[in-house]
């Protein structure tokens, strides 16, 4: 239940709602996202295509809530960097797919086993209807295990 409230809850939240973005698969294990953006009048920009912005933030928050859903509240995790190429005009509706794999999970654990920050990044590629690339987009996240807090008793 848990991520199709997610699900519902980032399709509706402004600043994606108002680019026009939703969400349509979020697997119930969060290791899978699918997102659809319509060319639409109000995230079209000057020439009449997708507006970079919008673009930009449709890879936003995604693998930061899979991460921190995934890897569970013994994590901290953040976006710390991002990078967009716009490679080609958005003409039609684009999507981005989101994969967090096992063996992403098990590289993250033993990267921050010792308390150390990870900084891994993530290729998402934003296509058009047709599979043709729109954009690509390098994201940068900080990870690391939180501190234990010595017990208080």
């Amino acid at each position: 239940m848990k991520a199709t409230l997610l699900k519902w809850g980032i399709s509706l939240w402004p600043p994606l709602l108002g680019a026009g973005v939703k969400v349509e698969v979020l697997a119930k294990d969060f290791s899978y996202a699918r997102i659809r953006m319509k060319l639409r009048w109000y995230n079209r920009n000057y020439v009449g295509v997708h507006y970079g912005g919008s673009l930009y933030s449709m890879t936003d928050p995604f693998y930061m809530l899979m991460l921190s859903e995934s890897l569970g509240r013994d994590y901290v995790v953040w976006d710390k960097a991002a990078h967009i190429d716009y490679i080609k005009p958005g003409r039609s509706t684009v999507r981005a797919e989101f994969r967090v794999s096992r063996e992403m999970l098990d590289t993250i654990r033993e990267k921050t086993a010792t308390g150390e920050k990870y900084l891994p990044e993530f290729e998402v590629q934003i296509l058009d209807e047709e599979g043709e690339l729109v954009a690509r987009v390098m994201r940068t996240l900080y990870i690391r295990k939180k501190r234990q807090e010595p017990d208080s008793r």
